[in-house]
């Protein structure tokens, strides 16, 4: 049966969101997407069960005395286990210890096993663990649930479905993403970028965008969620006479958002008890980093004119009326923490200091050293202008990267005043390159407009819509052992085969015709891959003999291809390549049986943040 819906779902750090729109083959590909937001069923307090808009991305695990029997229940599942969602983050705010947080930024870490039990962070002795793979899981499975439970005539599982990643994440944290959803019981996926999703989400709102921005024009977007920031700049240039968007530049994965933020709020009020005579400790100091994100959010959300809000904290001690400990967050507090230490007013050459690091550390996510938001995007703009090759950037007289509009995207950014700090630092930096100032683009649903704009990006692919252009900027290569007998002293010719062509868009794929080669399984052995921003008429399956002089030799892999067998062999395969929608190349290789093995590397060019 045909996909009737695209489905975009923006699995977030502290909120998850879905979003629909249905394809309509042979409309008119001018007609409006019609982007719709699906209401998402969960358990709101003990045995009830209501839609909000947004998911909460926490899961509670709870001990045998935690709930009554049955209270639980999903319309779907009368046996659920554990609370997924709005309870289970109200429920965590009163004990930290069974609560799962933060699994997308754990899902990053490149220094742990991410497939291990690790979450709850630090639970306390007795407390059932899962891996962050584990919780994606489960987040990805209740949308999958919910979904079903409202459209009951429209399966999920034969929907077009588009998941939403950082644009900074590596290849292991997609590929986990991936193994997650399809253990949720997904089928037909698409991992999509969620700068370039809520770009999407604007063009889907503005339909005259081509009036709001202009040929030259540099846009950047700016996400910041509860666990990352990241950048990401995209370019309005010129196709075939009609304006076009090309994305030129992604920073690297910056560990640094909305947590943050709320750990320097829960440490200042921790300080502010321990000048009293209370002393918290790790657990109660957890529970306090979860109540200050509940009290950020009703501070800074708009139209907000309350001056503080109370926090609760369960006590220990016999001192203690009530057994807790009550304490107040003021709003100048959160505008003090935000304006001095994540958006401090910074020139465009200050950089991120680089903290000294202690030979033993305690394991936990790698967060950024210098937490001013402010500093990573001057070295964003400073860096990608150095590095960039391409040629739609808009420089100002230093080399910095010039932007015209913003965009911004992610919870913190629901906050005026940090918008409004964000709009400020850079048009001073605009004004000493003596530019005009950046224009907003606004007018956002910024909760929501990842998951929008990942269905309207689904339409897209269906005809109907924009695409933002993201052709890789080189040509790449694989190289190839020529057969010949071998010779003392001189390692056997590499031959350079084009298996991705300059401009390749992502999102495609393609097969290299008429070619065979001997795939080396069952041992292990070392793959070779050229690139070059020279040869740019090079057509895949086009051999290179001579790679001296304009192809350049990227670092070699070396992967052991199961076989099945004791012994290994030269299997003869094709290649196939594929260019995903996150800048991944993936070079399959087919043998004539049908199996099929993979590599894959980066074929973007990135900003080291």
């Amino acid at each position: 049966m045909a996909a009737k819906y695209v489905i975009g779902i923006d699995l977030g750090t502290t909120n998850s969101a879905v979003s629909y729109a249905e394809i309509k083959p042979g409309a008119d590909p001018f007609e409006a997407a019609n982007v719709q937001v699906l209401p998402i069923a969960q358990l709101t307090n003990r045995g009830e069960v209501r839609d909000e808009d947004l998911f909460p991305s926490f899961l509670y695990l709870p001990g045998s005395s935690d709930f009554p029997a049955g209270t639980l229940a999903l319309p779907w599942d009368a046996e659920r286990g554990y609370a997924a969602g709005r309870l289970a983050q109200k429920r965590g705010v009163e004990n930290a210890g069974r609560l799962v947080s933060s699994a997308k930024s754990w899902l990053s870490h490149s220094g742990v096993d991410r497939t291990a039990p690790l979450l709850p962070f630090r639970a306390p002795e007795g407390v059932e663990q899962i891996s962050p793979v584990e919780a994606s899981r489960r987040y990805l499975q209740h949308l999958r649930e919910a979904w079903d439970y409202k459209m009951p005539e429209a399966p999920f599982t034969e929907q077009n479905v588009l998941v939403t990643v950082p644009a900074s994440f590596d290849a292991v944290a997609r590929e986990l993403t991936l193994e997650a959803a399809r253990s949720a019981g997904y089928r037909d996926i698409t991992l999509l970028e969620e700068p370039q999703a809520a770009f999407y989400a604007w063009i889907e709102r503005h339909p005259d965008w081509r009036e709001r921005v202009q040929l030259g024009d540099l846009i950047l977007v700016v996400d910041i969620g509860g666990g990352t920031t990241d950048f990401t700049l995209i370019a309005v240039t010129d196709q075939n006479g009609e304006l076009s968007l090309n994305r030129v530049a992604v920073g690297e994965h910056i560990l640094l958002g909305g947590d943050n933020i709320d750990l320097a709020l829960a440490t200042t009020i921790s300080q502010q008890l321990a000048e009293k005579g209370t002393r918290l400790d790790s657990r109660q100091l957890q529970t306090l980093w979860s109540n200050c994100r509940v009290a950020k959010e009703k501070l800074l959300e708009p139209g907000s004119k309350a001056k503080e809000q109370t926090v609760t904290i369960l006590g220990q001690g016999r001192g203690l009326v009530g057994g807790t400990i009550k304490a107040a967050l003021s709003r100048d507090d959160v505008e003090r923490i935000l304006g001095e230490g994540f958006f401090p007013a910074v020139t465009s050459s200050d950089m991120p200091l680089r903290q000294r690091r202690s030979g033993f550390q305690e394991l936990g996510l790698p967060y950024a050293a210098d937490p001013a938001i402010t500093k990573q995007m001057a070295r964003f703009l400073r860096q990608q202008a150095a590095t960039s090759e391409h040629g739609s950037v808009r420089r100002g007289p230093s080399g910095l990267a010039c932007p015209t509009h913003v965009l911004f995207n992610g919870g913190v950014l629901n906050a005026a005043m940090v918008r409004d700090r964000v709009i400020a630092t850079l048009n001073s930096w605009l004004a000493e390159e003596g530019m005009a100032p950046v224009k907003p683009l606004s007018g956002e649903d910024l909760m929501h407009a990842v998951a929008r704009g990942a269905a309207y990006y689904g339409l897209a692919r269906h005809g109907r819509g924009v695409r933002i252009r993201g052709g890789v900027p080189r040509t790449y290569y694989v190289g190839i052992e020529s057969a010949m007998p071998s010779i003392p002293g001189f390692a056997a010719p590499l031959k350079a085969l084009t298996v991705v062509p300059f401009g390749m868009e992502e999102g495609t794929e393609t097969r290299i015709p008429g070619r065979e080669f001997g795939l080396v399984v069952g041992e292990s052995a070392e793959f070779r891959f050229l690139t070059s921003s020279i040869r740019k008429n090079d057509q895949p399956g086009d051999l290179i003999e001579d790679i001296s002089g304009e192809l350049e030799e990227l670092a070699p892999m070396e992967v052991a291809f199961e076989h099945g067998e004791s012994s290994s062999e030269v299997v003869p395969v094709s290649f196939e390549t594929v260019v995903t929608e996150t800048g991944m190349l993936q070079l399959w290789c087919v043998a004539r049986d049908g199996r099929r093995w993979k590599l894959e590397f980066n074929v973007r060019e990135r900003v080291e943040a």
